[in-house]
């Protein structure tokens, strides 16, 4: 499927224009992610709050830094988090901190002397095992342009006041990040695999509900190493989901369309990029209500009380 990038005017006004500031929501994830979704957690916050039950299992399918997630489960908002990422390196840093190796994990990156030269060194080297494949990762994720670990993706040049690699380089920062999250590793489940995947066998479930936040139709391209999926199935495995979902998208016409081919609610968000200008991304769910600042007459959902009673069939 091929997507146009041209946004077309929306018909109302009900969109949420304040940018959330992304310095007040805790910085919980290891990665700075391109796509990153921390300036979407206060709005998963009010979806989950607004739902009929709470201590709901959160699942992410397309988890890449789980910000969302991690968030959701550090603010008690959930007491079960699964994550889901297909590309291996990614999934190596996961596996690591989730298994036992967080504590080696974070030696490596504070004692690691970040130059020029020692970052190429160990992008050059081949990883001697799964430790070293995740270490290895980290530093490509803070080094690179943007957090891109796309193929082909460079270096950062002068980074932030000319300081270059060092520039996202925190190492006691992560060290306590990755800590912290091997502390709640018992309430966390990582899978490396297909994101639509994991829905369609995990639909059933009624106590679960999805963030679901795919690669962009076509930025994503650029973005990540496992850029191209099927937006029309998603979409239709979405519509198989047992309990709720919220997705982000990038606010683009085909995006809308398949959105209104399902029945499904849209409602525009702003955000600012990593050049900080204002961009409008495109929430998608059952019932978006809870997100809107003004709401118009007649905007109602109605599969509202569906989304009720799936959920509560799951209290039983």
């Amino acid at each position: 499927m091929m997507f146009d990038l041209k946004v077309r005017a929306s018909p109302t006004k009900l969109m949420t224009d304040s940018v959330v500031n992304v310095a007040a929501v805790p910085h919980r994830s290891p990665f700075r992610y391109p796509g990153g979704k921390t300036w979407l957690v206060p709005h998963v916050r009010r979806w989950l709050r607004g739902l009929p039950i709470r201590q709901l299992e959160f699942a992410e399918p397309f988890a890449g830094g789980a910000i969302v997630g991690l968030s959701i489960l550090f603010e008690g908002l959930s007491d079960k988090l699964e994550l889901v990422e297909l590309d291996e390196d990614v999934a190596c840093v996961w596996k690591v901190i989730l298994n036992g190796g967080a504590k080696k994990l974070a030696e490596k990156i504070t004692t690691f002397d970040i130059t020029l030269r020692s970052v190429r060194s160990v992008l050059a080297a081949e990883p001697s095992g799964l430790l070293d494949r995740a270490f290895a990762t980290i530093v490509r994720n803070r080094v690179q342009r943007g957090g891109i670990m796309a193929p082909g993706a460079s270096l950062m040049k002068r980074g932030e006041n000319g300081r270059g690699v060092k520039s996202r380089w925190y190492a006691q920062t992560l060290r306590r990040r990755i800590e912290a999250i091997s502390l709640m590793r018992d309430r966390i489940s990582f899978v490396c695999g297909d994101g639509i995947e994991f829905i369609r066998n995990n639909a059933h479930r009624p106590r679960a509900v999805f963030f679901i936040d795919p690669p962009y139709t076509v930025a994503g391209r650029r973005l990540y190493k496992h850029a191209q999926i099927d937006h029309a199935e998603l979409f239709r495995v979405a519509d198989t989901i047992k309990g709720d979902f919220l997705m982000s998208y990038d606010n683009a016409p085909d995006v809308r369309d398949l959105a209104q081919s399902f029945g499904f609610d849209t409602q525009e968000v702003a955000m600012k990029n990593t050049h900080h200008e204002v961009m409008r991304e495109l929430l998608i769910g059952r019932c978006l209500d809870w997100s809107r600042s003004l709401r118009a007459p007649g905007v109602a959902c109605e599969s509202s009380p569906q989304i009720s009673l799936a959920l509560a069939a799951g209290q039983q």
